[in-house]
This record gives structure tokens, C-alpha cells and sequence, in this order.
């Protein structure tokens, strides 16, 4: 089994595919980075008080965001003098970034039952009419939850918390596995579209479909989520094993579920 996330993320998915009996190897296909500058961020935290909406689309938005934030001297308590109150509220995508931002003391008010940016439009595209929305994200995202939210009525502002890079070292670990027919796993792990975009990179960006297909013959892909999954068919790739909830337990009962029927 290869898991690809991001280092200092690997371990809750690779522990519990290990507990299952999986033999795990970690090679991250994304590297996490601070932006190039902080500006519109900070902007952004010194004037949370203006904002009505805050959404956050990720665990690694939450941790860039608070510790900003701490840096800045800003607090989220609700009540406090420099944002909650009783006017913003807070958005997550799914329970892994809502369980983040309790940890830090600040109450979630809306979760989508399903844990991508369609479903955070759908929750709250009838409550954001003449509403400010901050969307916390990565350089790079997809840009359906503002362009859906800007078309009901809200105006929404996006800052860069942190981007996300290739990370160059895991290239030749990745060859090295690929092509050892002892390592060479069995199922690929992918938790994002940025993975399965950075694994082609690393893999050799320049091959056709064709030849990344043959490539890849034998592995099975695993996908927490249509988003993911789409990228994976975008190249070429076929998603044999999908996550119903799209989440890491969800993703770990996929794989469970695909590796007994083969039994």
C-alpha cells in the first residue's frame, strides 16, 4: 500500500492501514509551504470583525490560519473583541477541518453532509445574500465555492494560507518503488486532486495516458472523493476503489471493503 499524503499527515491513514494488516509505504506527492507572502492574509485576520462568513476547506487552512493568527496576537473567541461576536459564523467542509477548528475553541455552524465544495455552496448559498464570506485556501483550489457564492449575492474575498509543491525528493523513492517488483504496491492512495496531479509529475509528467496506464498495471487507485476521482480519470487513470464518505475512515473502509471481495 502506498500512501502519498503530505509528510506530517500520512500517519492517521498509514496507522490505520497498518492496523488492518497493510503493508504501508509513505511517499508524500505534495509538500506543504507558507505563501509567498502573508499580506492579504493578515488584511484579512485584522478585519475579521467585518466579515459575516468564515469558510475553511482543510485541516492544513485551520493550522495556517490559527498560527497566523497567534503571530498577528488575534484570538476567535466568540465573544471576543476581534472577530466572532455575534456576527461570524463558520463554515468546514467536512469533520476533519470542523474537529480542527473545535480544538481550537471555535464552534463550527455549518458542516455539508457531503465533504466537497459543491455541497458547502449548497449549504449555504440561500444565507449569504448581501453577506462578506472570507474563504481560507491554498494558492492553488478550485473555484466553485466563490464563483457559486458571488452568484448568490455574497461578496467573498479568498486569501492564500499556504500552497502546496511537488515535492522533489520523493522522485526518485517513487521510481525506485515503482519499479521494484518486491515494494511495488498494490493499491495507490489518493486524498486530494493535488496528490494524484503531483504522483503523474512525479511518476514523468510527459508520458502519454497510454503508457502511464501500462505503467501503472496491476496498482489500483484508491480515492477518497469524486473530485479526487475525476482528476484520476482526467489522467487516464481508473479509479477502482472510491470512498462513499469522503474522509480518511471513509477511504480506509473502501480499501477494506475492495481488498475482501478479492478474497
Amino acid at each position: 500500500m502506498l500512501v502519498g499524503r503530505a509528510r506530517h499527515q500520512a500517519g492517521a491513514l498509514s496507522a490505520e492501514l497498518r492496523k488492518q494488516g497493510a503493508s504501508v509505504i509513505e511517499i508524500p506527492f505534495i509538500e506543504i509551504r507558507k505563501p509567498q507572502s502573508f499580506q492579504p492574509l493578515d488584511s484579512a485576520l485584522r478585519n475579521l470583525h467585518t466579515y459575516d462568513w468564515l469558510i475553511l476547506t482543510s485541516v492544513n487552512g485551520v493550522d495556517a490560519m490559527w498560527e497566523r493568527m497567534s503571530r498577528l496576537g488575534l484570538s476567535l473567541d466568540r465573544g471576543g473583541p476581534d472577530c466572532e461576536g455575534n456576527r461570524l459564523r463558520v463554515a468546514a467542509i467536512g469533520p476533519a477541518t470542523k474537529k480542527a477548528i473545535e480544538q481550537r475553541g471555535t464552534r463550527v455552524n455549518v458542516m455539508p453532509k457531503e465533504y466537497v465544495a459543491e455541497s458547502v455552496v449548497r449549504s449555504l448559498q440561500s444565507k449569504v445574500k448581501g453577506k462578506r464570506v472570507l474563504l481560507v485556501r491554498a494558492k492553488v483550489a478550485r473555484d466553485v465555492i466563490p464563483q457559486e457564492l458571488r452568484r448568490a449575492g455574497a461578496q467573498v474575498d479568498v486569501v492564500e494560507a499556504y500552497e502546496t509543491v511537488v515535492p522533489r525528493a520523493s522522485r526518485t523513492r517513487l521510481q525506485q518503488v515503482m519499479e521494484d517488483p518486491r515494494r511495488r504496491p498494490h493499491i495507490v492512495t489518493f486524498t486530494s486532486s493535488s496528490t494524484v496531479k503531483n504522483f503523474v509529475e512525479l511518476l514523468g509528467e510527459r508520458k502519454s495516458s497510454k503508457s502511464r496506464a501500462a505503467q501503472l498495471q496491476g496498482i489500483k487507485a484508491a480515492s477518497i472523493g469524486p473530485v479526487t476521482s475525476a482528476t484520476l480519470r482526467d489522467f487516464g487513470l481508473p479509479v477502482q476503489i472510491a470512498a462513499k464518505e469522503f474522509t480518511i475512515p471513509g477511504l480506509v473502509s473502501a480499501i477494506l471493503s475492495a481488498v475482501a471481495r478479492q478474497r
